[in-house]
């Protein structure tokens, strides 16, 4: 039986909480005086919450102190965490459910790779932790993608070698971390965004089971 490490992002690709992300950034930004569009928001996918902050000042050609930035910091994650609170299972995105479905009997390790810090609470609260059989979150790992750190850590528990390890992720970041893992990429959203992706779908529910099956093969 041949076997793949099927390791997914969280925001963006299992479930929309980037929307929750970009309000509370948003938020902090509004304060400073600084317009922040959904087009700013790409920038900020798949990195973490530190260089995202730096970001948004850099738009707003803003110098702060670190006692500023943790502030803000500290700020924006009790903003997005309200958000989260009524989070459940009609929050996963569509065609999440079917494809872990089909590689939960296929018998396919699956992992979570994400930079998020509330990644389990949120796969409680959406119902599907029991699906993964390992989570590598921000609370694991000290780079941000694009380093792959994030990838090799979830391929190492799943004891699967990087070349048999494939991930599904929405931002560039995370796309240049599993390319630079050797790992097999595929994007989820705008192909004119992911264009570095091995193979790009819009979002799952264009994905069908045939693919599953030739990742699974190959």
């Amino acid at each position: 039986m041949n076997k793949k490490a099927f390791i997914f992002d969280l925001d963006g690709v299992i479930v929309d909480t980037a929307r929750y992300h970009f309000l509370a950034w948003q938020k902090i930004a509004g304060e400073l005086g600084i317009e922040f569009t959904p087009e700013h928001n790409e920038e900020l996918k798949g990195v973490s919450r530190v260089r995202s902050l730096d970001i948004i000042l850099a738009l707003g050609k803003i110098t702060a102190s670190q006692e500023d930035k943790n502030k803000w910091l500290t700020q924006k994650n009790e903003d997005y965490l309200s958000y989260l609170v009524g989070m459940n299972f009609s929050e996963i995105l569509p065609g999440v459910l079917p494809v872990l479905q089909f590689l939960k009997e296929k018998n396919q390790p699956i992992a979570l790779g994400s930079a998020s810090k509330n990644a389990r609470p949120i796969l409680e609260k959406t119902g599907i932790l029991s699906y993964f059989d390992a989570v590598v979150d921000g609370n694991d790992v000290s780079n941000a993608k694009p380093d792959p750190e994030v990838f090799l850590q979830a391929a190492k528990l799943l004891k699967m070698t990087y070349e048999n390890a494939i991930v599904f992720e929405d931002s560039v970041a995370g796309i240049q971390a599993a390319n630079t893992a050797k790992m097999t990429s595929v994007g989820i959203g705008d192909e004119n965004i992911l264009y570095e992706a091995r193979y790009i779908f819009k979002d799952f529910t264009y994905m069908d089971t045939s693919f599953l099956e030739a990742m699974i093969k190959n």
